[in-house]
């Protein structure tokens, strides 16, 4: 059984990661202050599904061929860069009428979700973090590491939804403000599409 206090400077660490400024913070921020705080909500639960997947592939080992293989590092992450331009793309092309007049996201829970999804599994820097990041918290006199590093993936993916889901209703509340101006919601597209760039250059320069 894992100690509580382990379980508490972990869940602390893993807090104060989602707090910080990163790509899948931003990204939440963004879709929310777009399409509304119920957006913002199913993007996060898209991106803790990616999570799942990393936490799944560092304790099956997998996660090891993105810090070892250069090419699979590179063909994953120039994936997850054509994405974000992609929707960067789509963000620089739409208008005011793009956008949902109230709470309710233009586009569908299923394309908000898979966003998310996406998001998060093309970045191999994730699945590096979570290789270096959980197993020091695994302690083989414990029991089962692979077991042990699923219940800290599981923990992390909590204070996710936690930090993330602060982060959606925010960007709600900034969204519906913006919506209400024409020009506020084309800029916010601009703004949006300008994020999703920046993003893409970030992801594609990265290094292991």
């Amino acid at each position: 059984m894992i100690p509580f206090d382990v379980l508490s400077v972990f869940f602390v660490a893993a807090v104060a990661l989602g707090l910080a400024p990163g790509p899948d913070n931003v990204f939440v921020l963004t879709q929310s202050a777009l399409y509304g705080r119920f957006a913002g909500l199913v993007v996060t639960i898209g991106l803790c599904t990616g999570l799942i997947v990393h936490t799944v592939a560092v304790a099956l080992g997998v996660a090891a061929i993105f810090e070892t293989s250069a090419l699979a590092f590179t063909l994953l992450k120039l994936i997850g860069a054509a994405y974000l331009l992609y929707l960067a793309y789509q963000a620089f092309r739409a208008g005011s009428a793009d956008l949902p007049d109230d709470d309710g996201p233009a586009l569908s829970v299923q394309a908000l979700y898979r966003r998310g999804i996406v998001m998060n599994v093309t970045n191999p820097k994730i699945a590096i973090f979570f290789l270096a990041f959980l197993p020091q918290f695994a302690d083989p006199a414990r029991g089962s590491v692979p077991v042990q590093i699923l219940l800290f993936g599981g923990l992390f993916i909590v204070a996710t939804i936690l930090v993330f889901g602060c982060v959606a209703l925010g960007g709600g509340v900034l969204g519906t403000f913006l919506r209400r101006s024409p020009r506020a919601q084309v800029w916010l597209n601009r703004v949006a599409g300008t994020v999703f760039g920046a993003l893409a250059l970030r992801l594609a320069i990265a290094e292991r």
